[in-house]
């Protein structure tokens, strides 16, 4: 029995063009003349929401605003706007009827000023939750700043030891944790560790982290 497979050529400018103008109903779009400044979606609306800062092409940053029931499938997004400017955002959110802004009762957002004050001017009656994602982005960048202070400390305690034993003409011997890494090492391996859950820990990165821990608590 021959198999036959169909090769069918097609012009993707073409078939680009015919759907934009004819299968896609761009045409006839009620929102075609403002989707390139603001889209809204009033009927997506939802009591829980998120706001954030997002990377559409090329750099540029649009205020999207989503309805977290959702789970960022069909029918979440509830506005797209082209610009982060808080005064220009909330303008064409205040856009949506009040009385479904005044049904939001939570919204989640980044820890920019520019966003609570979106938040507050659009959704006066939601809590503002602050999105657990950049809380935690800023605890792991605190954490190796200190992780950074403490292996420069350390790369200076062993400079200094370094002088002493040339001047008095021994051989300088760092001192090795029982990993075999030296205070300047330990300091700078364990920093992909930091960025990690203990539980997807390797079992020498666990190891590690026990005299991380115990040396600089």
């Amino acid at each position: 029995m021959s198999t036959f497979i169909g090769i069918v050529s097609v012009n993707g400018k073409k078939l680009e063009r015919q759907y934009k103008q004819h299968l896609s109903n761009f045409s006839t779009w009620e929102q075609r003349e403002q989707a390139r400044d603001w889209l809204i979606f009033p009927e997506n609306m939802g009591s829980s929401l998120s706001i954030d800062e997002v990377n559409l092409s090329m750099g540029k940053l649009y205020a999207v605003v989503t309805n977290k029931a959702a789970k960022g499938k069909k029918s979440s997004i509830v506005a797209i706007i082209a610009v982060t400017k808080s005064a220009i955002v909330i303008s064409y959110l205040q856009k949506l009827d009040l009385k479904k802004r005044n049904q939001v009762t939570e919204i989640t957002l980044d820890i920019a000023n520019s966003m609570k004050l979106i938040a507050e001017k659009s959704f006066p009656k939601a809590k503002q939750v602050t999105d657990r994602f950049h809380v935690q982005k800023l605890a792991l960048k605190a954490v190796q700043e200190v992780r950074i202070r403490l292996k420069w400390d350390a790369l200076d305690k062993e400079n200094v030891r370094i002088t002493e034993a040339q001047v008095n003409k021994t051989p300088f011997v760092p001192k090795e944790f029982s990993n075999g890494d030296t205070a300047k090492q330990l300091l700078t391996r364990s920093r992909f560790l930091l960025y990690k859950s203990p539980n997807k820990w390797s079992e020498s990165q666990k190891e590690s982290a026990a005299i991380v821990f115990e040396e600089y608590p």
